[in-house]
Parts: C-alpha cells; structure tokens; sequence
C-alpha cells in the first residue's frame, strides 16, 4: 500500500497592480530581467474574439452572422468588422499579439476597412504611424 504524498511548488512572482488591470512580475534570473510584454489588451482580445467567431462560423455552428450576432447579443455590423481582423496578415496579428506594434495603432484603426492584401494593409499601417 502506498501513501499519498503531497508536493509543494513555490513560484516567486508579484502581482502588480495597474490602471485597469494586474501584472504579473516575474524576479530576475540569473541577472535577465523579465520579459515584459506591451500587448494592448483591447486588441488582443478583439483578434482573441474574431478568431473565435470564425471558427463558429467555418464549424457550421451557425448559418450567419447576423445568427452568430444574434446569439452573442452583438450588434451585425460589429461583428462583422470583427471578423474582418481575421483577415490581417498574419506579421501583424503577431505584432499585435507580442506587443511590437506601432502604439497608434489601436482597435478603432485596426476595424477601420483596411485592403485584402497582405502588402497593401502593411503599407496602411506604416502609413498610419
């Protein structure tokens, strides 16, 4: 018969506490600092929410948007600019997502029409700057 046994992880960490949300601060490790990260989180979310509803709709889980918009309790024409963000290229998804974007570049510009192809939204984004 054997014993239960029980281990104990200790993380050092700190949560520090920001304008409208908490940080998690890691210590330093053999003299790095912390990768910090300057994700916008409006935007991450959005790309977070727009990935998800595409999904919803590619899995037949609905017929429509305005059935997705419906259920989700979202305005049509909401929605529908989200799922517009599904169409970024994907260098710009990742800037977004790891924080490397230009910090003009926010949601309302990002739901803005921007062009289909990858190179033109490049340019309207630099453009933007």
């Amino acid at each position: 018969m054997t014993t239960a046994t029980s281990i104990t992880v200790r993380v050092p960490l700190a949560i520090r506490h920001r304008p409208g949300r908490k940080t998690v601060v890691t210590p330093m490790t053999d003299g790095v600092a912390p990768v910090t990260t300057r994700a916008d989180p409006a935007l991450v979310k959005a790309l977070a929410r727009a990935f998800r509803y595409q999904r919803m709709l590619d899995e037949g889980r609905y017929a429509s948007i305005t059935e997705l918009a419906a259920v989700e309790k979202l305005d049509r024409g909401y929605l529908g600019s989200l799922l517009k963000l599904t169409l970024l290229a994907p260098d710009i998804v990742e800037s977004v997502l790891d924080g490397r974007h230009p910090e003009r570049i926010g949601l309302p510009v990002l739901l803005d029409p921007l062009p289909a192809a990858w190179d033109a939204q490049r340019a309207a984004i630099n453009a933007a700057e």
